[in-house]
């Protein structure tokens, strides 16, 4: 489309070069911080949108704390960027503070995404900063999904609208989400599951052991690039079972 030009799509592949690559691989495979990029999309402040991701970076850098590992949070808060958004939307070029923030979103070894709930999808201003992400700028990237809303209703928002978003996106989203509404934030609320505290703790920690999980060597698809869950104990000489085709397996019901 217009809006992005050649010189911006040139601009952030330099962002997503193999230099950034091999940055993000040194802090993932040795003992180097993790870079954790929190995007909120809250319009008000303060915000609940904000503080749950708040909340989530530090449930998650604490439980790799716990690990010997130490994180770097950056918070990239999307209410200070509206105006540089609508303005690269239409002219094809991000100002000096947008740039930095799609750069930290697209060099992040693990992204937690935050949007409040608009008209039963996440807000258009979330919408608007991810459509600047170049297609396979997050390809592999571990991803945790949050939102806030007024009301539990809303809840089922992460996985039919910001879910797509992020597989289209090729990123690696966490199957743990995070739903905060208005009573969550009050005492006693949601007490069956532990209360949103407990959502949090939970989610953090196990943002925090599939960081720690993904490594250069493996990485999302398993063991020396093979996909999760192909056979690595065969031996040269074994016998593989043979697969039928389907429409043999069919002939039978003739």
């Amino acid at each position: 489309m217009e809006r992005t030009s050649t010189a911006t799509r040139t601009s952030t592949a330099t962002r997503t070069s193999t230099a950034t690559r091999t940055s993000t691989a040194t802090r993932t495979s040795g003992r180097e911080p993790l870079r954790l990029v929190a995007v909120s999309a809250g319009l008000s402040k303060p915000s609940s949108t904000r503080l749950l991701a708040d909340r989530l970076a530090e449930a998650t850098s604490r439980e790799l704390a716990a690990e010997d590992r130490k994180a770097e949070v950056e918070i990239v808060e999307l209410r200070d960027l509206a105006v540089e958004i609508a303005n690269h939307l239409v002219t094809g070029f991000p100002a000096g503070a947008l740039s930095a923030a799609l750069e930290a979103v697209t060099g992040a070894d693990g992204l937690i995404v935050v949007s409040p709930v608009f008209a039963g999808s996440y807000s258009g201003l979330f919408k608007s900063f991810f459509d600047l992400i170049e297609p396979d700028a997050l390809t592999g990237t571990p991803v945790l999904l949050a939102a806030t809303g007024g009301t539990a209703r809303h809840s089922l928002v992460v996985e039919h609208a910001m879910r797509p978003l992020f597989s289209y996106l090729h990123a690696l989203t966490l199957p743990t989400a995070v739903f905060a509404a208005t009573d969550d934030w009050g005492a006693g609320a949601d007490a069956y599951a532990g209360g949103l505290p407990a959502r949090i703790d939970r989610a953090g920690g196990e943002f925090a052991r599939l960081l720690r999980g993904l490594t250069p060597e493996t990485g999302a698809r398993g063991q020396k690039g093979r996909d999760v869950g192909e056979r690595d104990d065969l031996d040269e000489g074994d016998e593989v079972d043979e697969v039928v085709p389907f429409e043999h397996l069919l002939a039978s019901l003739e």
